[in-house]
């Protein structure tokens, strides 16, 4: 790996000298909270001079990013406490924030509103608020760049894969969101964001010099990522996405799809930067575990021509063209969503899958979604702290 060029905000926390001096400070972390030099921030944060490191919170996967999707996590006991904001609650109670002073998030985010972490940080923004804490944003760059896709959520279809209206693919940072959710939301915490000036959202994780460490278990590469925010509405469905083999999200297929008749229809797709291999592929765990599967294995060819969110709907859509009687959506509960739809939430609202059923083809319902999120560019222009 190449020398990092850009410094993140834990690289730079320990020259805030006063931010959290005297404090007693808990930390929302997993593995991906490491510096340029690959030290954690529980290391950094309980170095800094006069600070007490007091308790540890753990996002989705937990902690040590070990558990898969949906799997609750526990509160763990040590030297400094653990506590789970994926589990009974989702948001700091009273009693987790009782004898501290600050919040520190810092999670790699990886570019797409389904994932998680970002909302676990405006749960904690919310929290901090309430009891009047500070929260500190040690912001990272997102991995995938500054690039913008897809609609905004609804408001009755907010869930904890979008708590606020952001595109599907933000092209933000997660101390972009913060300051967002904070003024243009009203959280009104005691917000501070430690950037990093030297990014540019023309630069993707690996141009920037730093490494992609995993932040979850199904996200194990910056290939990955890139194909990720589309690829997370396969969830959505009665389709593997690929959990339980070695490339989740860049492979997707059942025991019922032919992978060459799949890859022959998205060949006829106006999709860019891209191409669809046939595979067959046995998952070792979650949908069809033990069993063969057809499909495809998306190879981005360009990245800066692929456009994932179209990507997957065009998935999506053709899947549902050719085997309409085996394709079928994904029954809840997801995410803590009991009564809508996994794809609705997804999606945002029943756009997209009321697309797919009412035989619009991918064009039609990409261009109204991403009119949508186009409405979105000077909310987010407001909050933009890179150029």
């Amino acid at each position: 790996m190449k020398a990092a060029k850009v410094r993140t905000g834990l690289d730079r926390l320990p020259e805030m000298g006063e931010l959290l001096r005297g404090l007693r400070v808990g930390l929302i972390a997993n593995p991906s909270s490491v510096d340029s030099s690959f030290r954690h921030a529980r290391e950094v944060v309980s170095g800094l001079p006069g600070v007490t490191l007091a308790a540890l919170f753990a996002p989705e996967h937990g902690f040590d990013a070990v558990e898969q999707d949906l799997i609750e996590i526990a509160d763990g006991d040590g030297p400094i406490p653990v506590h789970s904001l994926y589990g009974p609650t989702r948001r700091p109670t009273a009693a987790m924030l009782d004898g501290l002073d600050a919040l520190v998030f810092d999670v790699q985010d990886i570019g797409s509103r389904y994932y998680t972490y970002v909302w676990t940080m405006a749960h904690a923004m919310e929290a901090a608020a309430e009891h009047k804490k500070r929260i500190v944003v040690l912001d990272r760059p997102n991995p995938i760049g500054g690039a913008v896709e897809g609609n905004l959520i609804r408001d009755d279809h907010r869930s904890f894969v979008g708590l606020y209206p952001l595109p599907n693919r933000h092209g933000m940072t997660a101390g972009e969101i913060a300051g967002l959710l904070n003024r243009h939301h009203r959280i009104g915490a005691d917000l501070v964001v430690v950037g990093c000036p030297d990014w540019s959202p023309d630069q993707w994780l690996d141009d920037a010099g730093l490494p992609f460490v995993p932040p979850s278990p199904n996200m194990p590469t910056l290939d990955t990522a890139t194909v990720y925010s589309g690829a997370c509405l396969i969830e959505g469905t009665n389709l593997s996405e690929g959990r339980g083999t070695t490339r989740p999200f860049e492979v997707c297929g059942a025991p019922w799809v032919d992978g060459t008749r799949l890859a022959d229809a998205l060949a006829g797709e106006d999709l860019s930067g891209v191409h669809f291999r046939p595979v067959r592929f046995r998952p070792t765990f979650h949908k069809f575990a033990g069993e063969e599967c057809g499909g495809v294995m998306q190879h981005v060819t360009n990245r800066d021509l692929y456009l994932p969110w179209r990507t997957g709907i065009a998935i999506l859509n053709r899947v549902r063209q050719l085997w309409p009687t085996d394709f079928a959506w994904r029954p809840p509960p997801y995410e803590y969503e009991l009564v809508r739809l996994p794809i609705d939430i997804l999606g945002g609202s029943p756009d997209i899958r009321e697309g797919i059923e009412g035989g619009r083809t991918t064009a039609e319902i990409v261009d109204a979604g991403d009119a949508e999120g186009g409405a979105f560019a000077p909310v987010r222009e407001a909050f933009r702290l890179y150029r």
